[in-house]
């Protein structure tokens, strides 16, 4: 396994663990109807280039993967409350253990971007995104 899907793995883990009442999935597309106690969908995002480290050889890498926060709830004032509710436990499991149980250095979150995603012929579903950078050194940019 690659440092990189190790720390994905260990994030989805850690996510799937502290939101028992959140479906947790992995790079999946959005279904038709969001599950009742919301829907979180980490996505692998973006490693960046890597910066190289001499000696010995290693690459240290601050990789931001993005998270995705859906909600069904009938009005706005529930979906910020549930969306909030979720943004804050993520920061909870991150501040718990910044290594994810020793997979990377530090990881640390960002604040959500909040959205009402239209739906046609019923309420809108309450959306957010946020990113976790995710920092970690390889011994290979392609390991």
């Amino acid at each position: 396994m690659t440092k990189r899907e190790e720390v994905l793995s260990a994030l989805l883990a850690a996510l799937a663990a502290g939101l028992p009442a959140c479906e947790v999935r992995r790079n999946a597309v959005v279904p038709a109807r969001v599950p009742p106690g919301g829907l979180v969908i980490l996505r692998d995002g973006d490693p960046g280039e890597g910066e190289p480290l001499l000696s010995p050889p290693s690459w240290y890498f601050e990789h931001r993967a993005e998270i995705e926060l859906l909600v069904d709830a009938a009005d706005a004032a529930a979906r910020a409350t549930a969306l909030d509710a979720i943004a804050a436990a993520i920061g909870a499991i991150l501040a718990a253990d910044r290594t994810l149980g020793g997979a990377c250095d530090y990881a640390q979150g960002t604040a959500p971007d909040v959205v009402d995603i239209p739906v046609e012929n019923a309420p809108p579903l309450g959306g957010a995104t946020l990113s976790v950078v995710l920092t970690y050194v390889s011994a290979d940019p392609l390991a």
